[in-house]
This record gives C-alpha cells, structure tokens and sequence, in this order.
C-alpha cells in the first residue's frame, strides 16, 4: 500500500506534511470481532468474582443474573443503614435542623 501523505496548513502560514500509512485500518493479522463472537467458550470467568467456571455454570450465572425477579442479597448492617438514610430523608424537610 502506498504512503498517504496528509497536508495541514495551519492559521500562520505553516505547513505539516504527514507521511503515515493510513492508521485507521486494523493490523492484517487481526482477527475480526465477528469472528471472535462467534467462538464457543470453553473457560469463562465470574463476572463477580473472576474465578473460573465451566460453560454450564456461566450460562446459569448470566441467566441469574439477567432475572428482574432475583432480589440482591444485601448485607442486615447495610440495609438497616439505608433504611436510616431514607427515614433521615424523609425527616429532614419536617426537622431542618437534623444535620
């Protein structure tokens, strides 16, 4: 492939000649995302924790994670303190001088 050259001309009179090849196109030995798409995966990690699962236990992973009707399991101490914070939310326009 021939050099593309690129000339800028800037607002003082001066110019730039750039002589690359054109850098936009990815490497010949690059294989395309279609492609990588569509490999079957053999080793798949936790998106959670990284720790390696099989195929079956990702794809079960992915559909549990993906189900609007699984509740997150969230930490008694932290969910009480959210609870506070919202009551605390809710209290404070009646009694502005809470901090």
């Amino acid at each position: 492939m021939p050099p593309i050259y690129l000339i800028v001309t800037t607002g003082l009179g001066m110019v730039t000649v750039l002589g690359n090849n054109a850098l936009a196109l990815p490497p010949p030995n690059d294989i395309p995302e279609e492609i990588l798409r569509t490999e079957i995966i053999t080793e798949a990690q936790s998106p959670l924790n990284g720790e390696r699962l099989s195929p079956a236990d990702y794809a079960a992973l992915e559909e549990e994670l993906r189900d609007p009707n699984t509740e997150p399991v969230v930490n008694p101490d932290i969910a009480q303190l959210i609870q506070l914070l919202q009551l605390r939310r809710i209290v404070k326009p009646i009694l502005p001088f809470l901090r």
